[in-house]
């Protein structure tokens, strides 16, 4: 109410005319005080003469206050510009009056009709200086009014640099809420001890639990673009027990228009806090590689899926092609393609296991290259339905791989996943023999098989996060298996850049994994989402620990047992140099899976664990059938070579 009260009164009294008219009656006064200054403040100059030349002072002041417009600017948000502009309109003021008297002489229009020039020069700098004072007063009084009347957020903002000037002036300026900003927080010891716009500059050591609540600090701006994401947990750990909001401006990139406004500085988010600088794929090969291309993308409305054809669409693919079977999912995707102004795009509702109607697909649409995002991925549900997760990861992506190798494609890219490796879970089995049958159908088939292994993806379908917000937004408490837990973690545009990246280097063959860092602790995860919500652990949000689920690890790896890597030249991507493997007995015994595979849980259990050595399940039923297929391999290998000795020997 007061905040209009003041926006209405500026507005209605504070008009460009009053403006012009306050202007115009202080540089008359000015022109007086200027008398008075050259005579020593006596009357010893001629009165009359001074009466004569007001109103021609105020003919000229009128000129030039029109021709610049230096009282159109809205004075309670004057800044340098105006202060130039005041500059302008004052000097040629003062050369249109030197012009003036210098004319009259050699002319005598006028006589006795002049101006001192010490005069004009004194008053030319009151008169700057008192307009400028004035509009300064002005700000300065709007400014404590408000702050007094309306409620005003006390803020420091982290960083000092010229991303930090620029937030300043974004919150100081904001119409919607009123911010003081309190100080500037920078380690850079040039910068500690000096001011900025009279707001003194801090190093973080100063800003402490203890000063935060001192002076009535109510949020932190990060304004740093190169803050390092350690110094972001510790800025985390530290105040946000203090019941203070961390937030932070977006890159520059962002900003709307080249300009940064407040309401784009957002929360912390927990992407923020994976303790790793984001990855960023810089290949200008890109660009050539899918120029032309007809694409293919399965599990189009998943969470990978839909970021590479979000990522797919800004190149200029000939034809992208959007396969899935979720019709609802499908259709939002299309929708932001079209709100992006896309249109070289086809929505096709298809399931992958039916062989017919991919082949119709590739008949009609004649792909080049397959991104393959689709597949079911969650480990307890796929621990109750062997039967299911074989059908779609293993099933369907071989018979996504053999229509692709029938049609000549180019590139067929699988998007795999941690959990094949050293595998305990179904599902992971199935990811690992998926990735197996593309390795054997590389060496029979001209299309370029290349597989992309990756931990898990902040924000994904099922993954924790969205799970842990729920649980926020709920009330808590937050659910966790195990307290040890721990996970890789990357951003899903970070997972589809190297999808795309492997998709450009891959020569066929390769498996390619991710450098992503050290991996992360889901306890501490968890804690930290709670406080960048403004919560506290455990008062107001608990923690529960339920367990590990089946098939489930306390950690992931990323490459399994006899596997080694090799760099490439993007040293966050490696190749992963994987066991050798019998490619035509492998090969057909997956081929045979895929066709026996029955609701018969155990026996399919069975054959995996027989087809994929170091397939060992956890925390699982199957755990009983490990032993067994030890004792099956020994007793094979041992009839094997007395089969040997005994051919041998004849």
């Amino acid at each position: 109410m007061i905040k209009k009260y003041f926006t209405n009164f500026s507005e209605k009294y504070a008009s460009k005319w009053l403006v012009f008219g306050i202007d115009l009656t202080i540089v008359l006064v000015t022109f007086l005080a200027a008398y008075l200054i050259r005579f020593n403040f006596t009357l010893n100059f001629d009165l009359s003469q001074l009466l004569v030349q007001l109103p021609f002072l105020a003919l000229i002041a009128t000129f030039s206050f029109l021709v610049v417009g230096s009282f159109k600017s809205v004075i309670r948000h004057t800044g340098f510009t105006d202060v130039v502009n005041l500059f302008r309109a004052i000097a040629l003021m003062s050369l249109t009056c030197i012009s003036l008297v210098l004319i009259n002489r050699f002319l005598g229009y006028v006589k006795g009709f002049t101006v001192p020039f010490s005069i004009i020069i004194i008053h030319a700098l009151l008169s700057f200086v008192v307009l400028s004072a004035s509009r300064l007063i002005f700000k300065m009084g709007y400014k404590y009014l408000k702050c007094k009347f309306q409620s005003t957020k006390r803020v420091l903002i982290y960083g000092a640099a010229d991303s930090g000037i620029v937030t300043y002036n974004a919150l100081v300026s904001n119409v919607n809420k009123t911010y003081q900003v309190i100080g500037f927080i920078d380690d850079n010891p040039q910068k500690n001890g000096k001011k900025i716009n009279g707001i003194p500059v801090l190093n973080s050591k100063q800003v402490s639990k203890r000063y935060v609540e001192t002076n009535n600090i109510e949020e932190i701006v990060v304004a740093s673009q190169t803050i390092k994401s350690k110094k972001l947990i510790t800025l985390v750990e530290e105040l946000v027990d203090c019941n203070i909001k961390i937030t932070k401006i977006p890159p520059i990139e962002q900003w709307i228009n080249g300009e940064l406004s407040a309401k784009q500085i957002k929360k912390v988010q927990i992407e923020d806090l994976l303790g790793r600088a984001p990855i960023e794929i810089d290949n200008p090969n890109l660009l050539n590689e899918f120029r032309g291309e007809t694409v293919i993308v399965t599990g189009a409305a998943g969470s990978i899926g839909s970021e590479l054809v979000k990522q797919l669409s800004n190149f200029d693919v000939k034809e992208l092609i959007l396969v899935d079977q979720a019709e609802s999912p499908l259709y939002d995707v299309q929708q932001d393609l079209k709100r992006a102004g896309k249109h070289n795009y086809v929505a096709i509702v298809a399931d992958i296991r039916d062989s017919l109607r991919i082949d119709a697909i590739f008949q009609k649409h004649k792909p080049t290259m397959v991104f393959h995002a689709a597949a079911y991925k969650h480990v307890p549900l796929m621990e109750q339905t062997p039967y299911e997760a074989i059908k779609i990861n293993v099933n369907g992506t071989k018979i996504l791989a053999d229509t692709a190798s029938r049609y000549n494609v180019k590139k067929f890219v699988f998007v795999s996943t941690d959990k094949a490796v050293n595998p305990t879970s179904v599902m992971g089995a199935t990811k690992r023999m998926a990735e197996m049958y593309i390795s054997c159908l590389q060496k029979e088939s001209k299309t370029k098989f290349i597989t992309t292994r990756f931990g898990n993806v902040l924000g994904s379908n099922g993954s924790v996060i969205p799970l842990f917000k729920k649980q926020i937004e709920n009330g808590g408490p937050l659910t966790l298996t195990h307290k040890e837990i721990t996970r890789y973690f990357m951003t899903i545009p970070e997972a589809s850049q190297l999808v795309l990246e492997a998709g450009t280097m891959g020569k066929g063959g390769e498996l390619f994994i991710f450098d992503m860092g050290e991996s992360v602790k889901i306890f501490d995860l968890a804690i930290n989402m709670i406080k960048l919500s403004g919560l506290r652990y455990p008062e107001d949000i608990d923690i529960k620990i339920t367990g590990l689920r089946p098939g489930e690890k306390l950690y992931e790896e990323l490459l399994a047992n006899g596997e080694n890597t090799l760099s490439t030249y993007n040293k966050k991507i490696l190749i992963s140099k994987t066991r050798e493997l019998d490619h035509n007995k492998v090969k057909t015994q997956i081929e045979e899976l895929c066709i026996t595979n029955r609701f018969q849980n155990n026996n399919i259990v069975m054959k995996m664990k027989r087809l994929i050595p170091e397939y060992k399940s956890n925390n699982s039923d199957y755990e009983k059938f490990d032993k067994r297929v030890q004792i099956y391999k020994k007793a094979k290998g041992l009839l094997q070579t007395n089969l040997e000795n005994h051919y041998g020997n004849l």
